[in-house]
């Protein structure tokens, strides 16, 4: 028999041990499908809320909040001065009524708020620009905080500060995704291995007559093999077809929600669904070589009277 011959008969065997213990290999497929649909989602979020961070830093802008009754002309004068700060391509000066006008028409239920009072409730404010948002000259920090310092100043709003803090959510975000991955993957090869010891030992009868006709021990073995490494491409194509219609979904219902933009603008690459996928298969194909030991599939002679 040769090798193509040997693999074709080991799935086959295989396949037929999966449909006579379905039960039982239905549990260790949904495990394995668990533990990659839990480290794809927090691929999945993570990359997404990386992206998003990436796209935000590239929009990055200072705001200084002026105190609510600085004049026009000191504005303009406060303006002046911000542009010659280091790495600033522009200032945009923010009366209190083009803040008001602003607030109405991102927030048209809360207009009622800021309407028909005597004074403008919203402070004017300095909007900065820079050159490169991304790479910031080691001076701004110090001249930030100069201007934190001033009078005339309320607050100085750094879009910096709250991305450090989203990309420490991201890196936690990953640590607790492979930390539960490997946790389920675990479980999973456990579960893996213990379907396959069982198999084998409803197959020790034939395992024995195998053995007795000369079979060799990969001949034995193989379909065992082949059985694991299906239920792990089972369980690694049920989570990635679980994670895909996901994000599907959610981009289908509400493509315009923040949530699907850093949750689920994209979803998984081809190679990272052919990463799961592989590593279902191999994790599979590890349990049950992890649960076959010789000593399990050795027969025990009688001695002879």
């Amino acid at each position: 028999m040769s090798f193509l011959q040997a693999v074709i008969y080991f799935f086959r065997e295989a396949l037929v041990n999966l449909a006579r213990g379905w039960k039982v290999s239905l549990v260790a497929v949904l495990t394995i499908a668990v533990s990659l649909f839990v480290g794809g989602a927090f691929l999945v979020v993570s990359g997404n809320l990386l992206a998003s961070v990436e796209r935000w830093r590239g929009e990055m802008r200072l705001v200084i909040y002026l105190q609510p009754d600085t004049p026009d002309a000191v504005v303009r004068t406060l303006a002046a001065e911000a542009r010659g700060g280091p790495g600033i391509a522009s200032v945009e000066m923010v009366s209190a009524e083009t803040a008001r006008r602003r607030f109405q028409e991102a927030f048209p239920s809360l207009s009622d708020l800021v309407e028909g009072l005597g004074d403008e409730p919203l402070p004017p404010s300095l909007e900065i620009a820079l050159s490169d948002p991304a790479r910031r000259p080691p001076e701004l920090g110090p001249w930030l905080d100069a201007w934190r310092r001033r009078a005339e100043v309320s607050m100085v709003d750094d879009d910096r500060e709250w991305l450090g803090q989203l990309e420490t959510v991201v890196a936690v975000l990953r640590a607790v995704g492979l930390a539960l991955g490997l946790g389920l993957m675990a479980a999973a090869l456990f579960t893996i291995g213990s379907v396959i010891r069982l198999t084998a030992y409803l197959h020790s009868d034939e395992i024995s007559i195998l053995r007795l006709v000369g079979a060799t021990e990969f001949y034995i073995r193989g379909p065992f093999y082949a059985e694991g490494f299906l239920q792990g491409l089972l369980g690694g194509l049920l989570a990635t077809g679980a994670l895909w219609g996901g994000s599907t979904f959610l981009r289908l219902r509400s493509p315009e929600a923040l949530l699907t933009q850093v949750l689920a603008a994209e979803p998984l690459t081809v190679a990272q669904v052919a990463a799961l996928i592989g590593l279902g298969a191999a994790a599979g194909l590890a349990g049950a070589i992890s649960s076959l030991r010789r000593e399990q599939l050795t027969v025990t002679e009688e001695p002879a009277g």
